[in-house]
């Protein structure tokens, strides 16, 4: 066979690499199955806040920040000040004309112009002839979209060969629906379009007048016009990326969006021109914040130095010194998730021998695993990394074939249910014998879970690299002894009933599957003898009565679930019993505080009926209010009231030679945490955009993501019930705070080193604070590598001084 090389233009070649820059600018969607916390300003990073919000304003038409009553009612109440406010004027990123103090307080009494994005062709075709163009559109692309990407929710699928324009050609030619509307002839130009998605765009910027220069960010305001379809595809982009292949399905989601506005120019050219002209002129126009955009990111910056205020004085107060001569009692690790914060605490008030460690919910094992009976390979690990080892939790052929047999049967009876032809036979002969069921799932009962098997690594990963994976993760828990007799690794899932966005409350860290799969991995990895003997030759004794338990949090309930079935010896009764004890009474005491925060929840069973209750909007908060990243020895936070809404990771630098551990969480788990934090604060900001709708009205499309109602886009972040209680706002906005107790230079060396991840310190999507000797906050990063002394905390004067 013979490859056919395409030669294209130079001008069509600008097109091509300006739709390449505009797909980075779209962050991706994770399917429902997996989902993943993403940051919906990842093609911003690389630009601060006022000039993204000048952006997003002219291509999706959004605030991306609060309203300014948001942070009057700060300023009311004494939680902003003026030296806040001074200290963000000062510390402003980007060449702008600094305000003044008063112009930004009188900001404060007038709410801000409204954006509206530059119009598309079918946006100036609507407003000349009264047909909502745009809508039409997105409900046909929606109802393609569905059927081309669906995931085995439908019971006919349709061809999908030649990639995604092909497949919307072939549909689009047989499509009367915009004929019918009074877009004449579109199935007849549709096939007339070249085959080449490529060379579809650069006739539709030839008929539009588009060139390379406006290029850029008409095809950014045309991706986001897509919803929730754009951000899937970028999905399908990013995946690609990381296995070292590419995947131009977003860029042909643009020509068929293009070839949508190319129609609709030809029939309204003579009433539109002049309109789309000055549009297309606009496009050309570099990005510029206006004073109002450059007065909110002022406000937003002094919001997050009064919120690191309020962090540095729980900061100041004396922490207790951290005994490491002492063998704990137990020795608990927990994924660095907020919802943990509570739970460990609460668990340390049960017994001063009671050590809690927080580490990365993958715990440094990204599995490609596969579940008991199931051929699915499931990627247990953070979006960033690729699969580092393979897994499957194995059973005897006649249990595996049991379930594999029991899930067919499972699935055979739910598509016979949903079929075209059985459907309203099944609902009208067997709808009564439901009703028990029903009666159950109202009331919240008769759920149960069933563990698989023990999970095992691939045999074929050799005792010299299981060796070498048990010790750099020890190494980057900072646990290498003394070592308590049970040392708990647990992960954390979520148990919620009737909820598609159930993936999202998971463990982010583990690809959006609950955390129970690493932590027996990491279990078992470090109850091997063989991989015990192979640590002790290296430096690392693991006394022989320790055992590693693996465990699972439940965050909805607070309950945690003991793998001891997994223990190499049935010795630890004792041991085993009196952890459980423990946990039950911190789970209680869990559940008590965070029924504050829950509507309709003023009792510990409430929280408890909550995941079990189909009817329930809001089983729990997740990781709302997140707004620190604190990676320091647990004594220096152990006994602060942070809330839950800090991510706790465990480190100690005076150990990590080279300083590889710092960078290992400088470039993971800080940017999965930013992931998180910038997700909530998007769809709190930008619900229309950035958000996931209203939870009542979602259905579910090809598996992928959900509807908002039975039509157009998928949408892509948090539901709005996820951020709200009905009448407030329950995540307070913020960009998260990153403190890390380590020497400066070196998190210098590491930014160097990792530009992208800079980039998200210099333009103040995160916030670096440097903690000193003493555990009080003590440096800020202030961009370009350079810091100033933390004002509003008690610094080590003689720190600074020596420095």
């Amino acid at each position: 066979m013979f490859t056919k090389l395409e030669t294209f233009p130079a001008a069509l070649l600008e097109l091509v690499a300006e739709a390449n820059t505009a797909a980075q600018a779209i962050p991706p969607l994770f399917p429902l199955s997996a989902s993943v916390a993403v940051n919906p300003f990842l093609g911003q990073s690389d630009e601060p806040l006022a000039v993204a919000a000048a952006r997003l304003a002219r291509v999706a038409g959004t605030r991306i920040m609060p309203e300014r009553a948001h942070w009057a009612a700060k300023a009311e109440d004494g939680t902003l000040t003026d030296a806040d406010i001074l200290a963000a004027l000062d510390a402003l990123p980007g060449p702008f004309d600094r305000p003044t103090l008063a112009e930004v307080k009188a900001a404060l009494d007038t709410p801000a112009p409204g954006p509206r994005a530059l119009p598309t062709v079918a946006d100036l075709a609507a407003a000349q002839s009264g047909i909502d163009w745009p809508a039409l559109i997105d409900e046909r692309i929606g109802a393609w979209a569905a059927s081309h990407f669906d995931q085995g929710q439908a019971l006919w699928q349709p061809r999908r060969t030649g990639g995604a324009f092909s497949a919307w050609r072939d549909h689009a030619t047989r499509d009367l629906t915009p004929e019918i509307h009074g877009l004449t002839g579109f199935c007849s130009f549709v096939d007339g379009t070249n085959r080449s998605h490529w060379r579809a765009i650069g006739r539709a910027c030839e008929a539009l007048g588009v060139s390379s220069r406006g290029a850029g960010s008409a095809f950014h305001r045309w991706l986001t016009s897509l919803g929730g379809w754009a951000q899937y595809a970028r999905y399908l982009l990013w995946q690609a990326e990381l296995d070292g292949t590419s995947d131009t399905t977003l860029t042909e989601l643009l020509a068929i969006r293009l070839a949508f506005d190319e129609a609709l120019f030809a029939l309204y050219r003579d009433e539109i021109a002049e309109d789309w002209q000055a549009v297309v002129e606009q496009h050309e126009a570099p990005v510029s914040p206006t004073r109002d955009h450059v007065i909110d990111a002022v406000l937003q910056e002094a919001s997050e130095r009064a919120e690191q205020r309020r962090l540095a004085a729980l900061f100041d107060a004396d922490a207790p010194e951290a005994d490491t001569d002492a063998r704990p009692k137990v020795q608990a690790a927990f994924c660095i998730d907020v919802r943990s914060e509570v739970l460990r605490r609460a668990l340390e008030t049960q017994d001063p021998g009671i050590e809690t460690i927080g580490f990365a919910g993958f715990f440094g094992l990204a599995s490609a695993h596969r579940a008991a009976g199931s051929d699915v390979v499931e990627t247990r690990g953070p979006a960033l990394l690729s699969p580092s080892v393979t897994s499957q939790a194995a059973e005897p052929e006649a249990q595996d074939l049991d379930r594999r047999y029991a899930a067919r049967a499972r699935r055979a009876w739910g598509r016979f249910k949903l079929a075209a032809v059985s459907s309203f036979a099944f609902v009208e002969a067997t709808g009564p014998v439901y009703a028990g069921k029903l009666l159950r799932d109202a009331l919240a009962v008769g759920h149960r879970h069933h563990a698989d098997p023990a999970p095992m690594l691939d045999p074929a990963i050799g005792l010299d690299e299981q060796v070498d994976m048990a010790e750099a993760i020890l190494a980057a828990m900072s646990l290498t002894g003394p070592f308590a007799r049970v040392v708990m690794i647990a992960g954390h899932g979520a148990s919620v009933t009737n909820n598609p966005h159930e993936s999202a409350l998971h463990c982010g860290a583990c690809g959006g599957h609950a955390g129970d799969v690493n932590a027996r991995l990491l279990a078992g990895l470090l109850n091997d003898p063989e991989v015990r003997k192979g640590l002790g030759a290296r430096g690392t004794e693991i006394p022989q009565d320790t055992v590693f338990l693996a465990a699972l949090h439940d965050t909805t309930t607070d309950r945690v679930t003991l793998f001891e079935q997994d223990l190499p010896t049935k010795d630890r009764a004792r041991d085993v019993a009196q952890l459980r004890g423990w946990l039950e009474a911190a789970g209680g005491l869990a559940r008590a505080e965070r029924a504050k925060r829950l509507p309709r929840a003023g009792r510990e069973a409430d929280v408890m009926r909550r995941a079990r209750d189909w009817s329930e909007l809001r089983p729990e908060w997740g990781l709302a209010n997140c707004r620190a990243f604190i990676a320091a020895p647990r004594h220096r936070s152990q006994g602060k009231a942070l809330s839950g809404q800090s991510f706790l990771h465990s480190y100690d630098w005076h150990g990590d030679e080279g300083f590889g551990v710092l960078e290992q969480i400088m470039t993971a788990p800080v940017v999965v945490a930013s992931w998180i934090s910038l997700q909530y604060y998007g769809s709190t900001v930008a619900p229309e955009v950035f958000g996931g709708g209203n939870k009542l009205l979602h259905n579910v499309a090809g598996g992928i993501g959900v509807l908002e109602g039975n039509g157009g886009a998928i949408r892509a972040g948090l539901p709005w019930q996820k951020v709200h209680d009905g009448d407030r706002l329950q995540h307070d906005p913020l960009r998260l705070s990153v403190i890390i107790e380590a020497p400066r230079e070196a998190m210098n060396d590491i930014l160097k080193r990792n530009p992208q991840v800079a980039a998200l310190f210099d333009n103040r999507w995160l916030h670096l604070v440097a903690m000193d000797e003493t555990g009080r906050l003590a440096w800020r990063y202030t961009g370009d590598l350079t810091w100033a002394p933390f004002e509003g905390g008690v610094a080590d004067e003689a720190a600074m001084a020596a420095e």
